[in-house]
């Protein structure tokens, strides 16, 4: 799994040598269920998808941990994590609405051993344990069928709030470790 290294992993979907911080173990299982138990090709999968939020002061700029498209299209956020998923209700689903193109239709946060759904238009719980996290077909479908919505200025801008307090409190992630001598977190 590793480099030889203790501390490194090599990405299931990127190939790329990663520091084992954090969730990054938890990341690996959730990328390998998601191909092979699931049906979605490597392809289908961004890993640190980035993400930018705009504020009349500054633009936010952060990673998501999975980003999971069918034909072009995102139909699911994750965050990976260890420790309470329902913790990360408000983050995950805040992060599918105010993705672009979104709103993403699916918000995941999952160990690699347990996962909760939500339905992002609604921030409610639609499923529980990693046999209820969409298969390809059914995303694809599900996002196809479902009429585009449209969150009002005011309720997008507080989705974005909601993001960056949120993430900006996550530790032990690659993106927040110190870059050049500056946080990224500034």
């Amino acid at each position: 799994k590793g480099t030889g290294s203790p501390d490194t992993l090599v990405d299931f979907v990127t190939g790329r040598v990663v520091p084992d911080i954090g969730a990054e173990s938890h990341r690996q299982k959730v990328e390998q269920f998601l191909v092979t138990d699931r049906g979605y090709d490597k392809s289908d999968i961004a890993v640190d998808a980035d993400i930018a939020v705009v504020f009349p002061e500054e633009t936010y700029r952060s990673q998501l941990d999975l980003v999971v498209s069918v034909d072009g299209r995102p139909v699911m956020v994750i965050k990976c994590v260890a420790g309470s998923l329902e913790s990360r209700q408000k983050e995950v689903v805040s992060a599918a609405r105010i993705f672009r193109p979104g709103p993403v239709l699916y918000a995941v946060a999952s160990d690699g051993e347990a996962a909760v759904i939500y339905d992002s238009r609604t921030g409610k719980k639609i499923g529980e344990g990693l046999n209820e996290v969409p298969d390809r077909g059914t995303a694809g479908a599900a996002a196809a069928a479902a009429e585009p919505i449209d969150i009002p200025g005011n309720r997008l801008e507080k989705e974005r709030i909601i993001f960056r307090s949120y993430d900006s409190m996550n530790i032990n992630v690659q993106r927040n470790r110190s870059v050049s001598g500056k946080s990224r977190n500034h």
